[in-house]
């Protein structure tokens, strides 16, 4: 399976004015050796194994629950909430979702790319997280929380990536 990576964002990236605001961002790309769709790749990550116990986990704790049907949806465009995560922006190879507390930015996008002399596409994954205002101080802080689960963060975002790129390699044809 080709190796994830973590990586610059493109120029266009809609997850990019967050690192420009002061935000937490991370970047992770793969590089796949078949045209992969924006709508496959967003419907592979949110209906991924790892991703359902994910959804699960919000179903329970926040009451914000979510289907592949759902996912499915959210993946054609023909939907704009899917469970804690509202559409903040999308164009034919990106999504940005926004949770609904309005800490978290999540962000897919897909761009073609040459793999060994043949078409192929880069897959990116990226998160942003806000600051918040120290009532104390005043100040934009990131918190203990987001400090004590960056290590874990960053794991989690691999194998979510991970657990996208084996969803998609058990399609039989490539998606368009």
């Amino acid at each position: 399976m080709p190796s994830i990576r973590t990586s610059e964002f493109p120029a266009n990236a809609l997850l990019a004015r967050y690192r420009e605001g002061g935000a937490y961002t991370d970047c992770y790309a793969v590089d796949v050796g078949r045209v992969v769709s924006q709508a496959a790749y967003v419907e592979a990550f949110y209906t991924s194994t790892v991703f359902k116990v994910e959804r699960q986990l919000l179903a329970w704790f926040v009451s914000k629950p979510a289907t592949d049907h759902q996912a499915r949806l959210l993946a054609s465009g023909q939907l704009d909430a899917f469970s804690a995560w509202t559409v903040e922006g999308r164009t034919a190879h990106q999504l940005l979702l926004c949770d609904f507390q309005s800490r978290t930015r999540s962000w897919l996008m897909s761009a073609p790319v040459d793999v060994n002399g043949s078409p192929g596409t880069r897959l990116y994954f990226g998160s942003a997280v806000v600051p918040v205002r120290d009532r104390r101080t005043g100040q934009a802080t990131m918190g203990w929380p987001f400090r004590a689960l960056l290590g874990f963060h960053k794991l989690y975002s691999r194998v979510l990536v991970r657990a996208a790129l084996s969803r998609l390699s058990r399609t039989t044809a490539p998606a368009q």
